[in-house]
């Protein structure tokens, strides 16, 4: 079964076609990054502006990558929940009007659960070199699924039939990432600038704190963040009341890459924690990280150490958002569900993935 995936959930336009599931065909994306990062962080309004211009062309250049009409094509996926309420209408408008056009069955997905299921991509056409994993992950899957607006536990028995254990109680991972490297006076996004200095920092020169919280797979991120600004603050002689934009011209070089690398520690070791303990308490039979934060060398190295199987990671390149993963997820829901009109489908900007579960 063939499905085109579309994906427009904050500020990336993808479209990909993947074969059951399991082989990619095409995977293109138009990332935003270099206009939001003018303001350091993502301006809803534009975003949406942006999918507006790039949704068509992504649409049709997945489809000639993949080398496919669309009599090839037997499903659309797209993504209708959750993300910012502009951008997700430009890619269900697209998907909903071509499935009525083309007389395609659609099925609606969830961001965040499409996440895990770049994990399952483990074939691809000629033309692409990803690093994929050799095979997809066996069920019960623990998943960490960690990004700039989502950081979650979860266990999946099977396709669409999983429990969340625990998800942060304030700010998602890849939040505290981009707060910290503007604090520090790194570029947005935060993520990949905090990994990059953190390989020439003291991970121990800083201590800072890790939240203790009831439940052993909650996450909270919020303190270290704040513990990284007064942090600084008092390395330069500061006290509270300095604006935290300013810091980064009186922190030195050696300053800053060691608090990345003092924050980027704790940050790894809160996630790394939680996942270790649901492994001992459910022994699945596979791992996955998933979600920007994925990306992470750092986050990868620290959970292969601290478990007793092997991980196969998802390439850097499906972690962040694109389309792949919704085309491969879109393919284990037309196994079980029926698809939606598209004259019903509707947006759903905060819908929680405990709403999703569809067995």
């Amino acid at each position: 079964m063939r499905v085109l995936g579309i994906e427009s959930s904050c500020d990336e336009t993808a479209a990909a076609v993947v074969d059951d599931g399991r082989r990619l065909l095409s995977n293109v994306v138009v990332s935003q990054i270099d206009i939001h990062a003018e303001y350091g962080g993502v301006v809803p309004e534009i975003s949406a502006r942006s999918h507006i211009e790039a949704i068509n062309p992504v649409i049709h250049q997945a489809l000639a990558e993949a080398a496919c009409t669309w009599n090839d094509i037997d499903a659309i996926a797209v993504t209708y929940a959750p993300g910012l309420i502009g951008s997700l209408m430009v890619g269900t408008l697209a998907a909903r009007t071509l499935a009525a056009l083309k007389n395609k069955p659609l099925y609606p997905v969830h961001h965040v659960e499409g996440h895990v299921y770049a994990n399952f991509i483990t074939e691809q056409a000629d033309h692409l070199s990803l690093a994929l994993p050799s095979k997809q992950p066996e069920f019960p899957m623990l998943a960490l699924i960690v990004s700039g607006s989502h950081s979650q536990l979860v266990l999946f028995k099977d396709h669409g039939d999983y429990e969340l254990l625990g998800q942060t109680l304030d700010d998602a991972v890849g939040e505290a990432y981009d707060k910290v490297a503007k604090i520090l006076g790194y570029p947005y996004p935060g993520g990949p600038a905090i990994d990059n200095a953190a390989l020439q920092g003291d991970p121990r020169r800083y201590e800072l704190p890790k939240a203790k919280l009831s439940s052993p797979y909650n996450f909270s991120f919020s303190g270290v963040k704040t513990a990284v600004l007064r942090a600084a603050q008092h390395e330069v002689g500061k006290d509270f009341t300095f604006p935290s934009h300013r810091l980064s011209e009186l922190l030195n070089d050696t300053q800053r890459v060691d608090f990345a690398a003092s924050f980027q520690y704790i940050a790894n070791k809160t996630l790394v924690d939680a996942t270790e303990h649901a492994f001992n308490e459910f022994t699945p039979q596979s791992v996955v990280i998933a979600g920007g934060v994925a990306a992470s060398r750092s986050l990868r190295q620290s959970l292969s150490a601290r478990l007793p199987l092997p991980i196969e990671y998802a390439p850097m390149q499906l972690c962040t958002d694109n389309a792949a993963m919704i085309a491969a997820l879109g393919y284990y829901y037309a196994q079980k569900k029926q698809p939606t009109s598209p004259f019903d489908l509707e947006v759903v900007p905060s819908l929680s993935m405990t709403k999703t579960a569809w067995i």
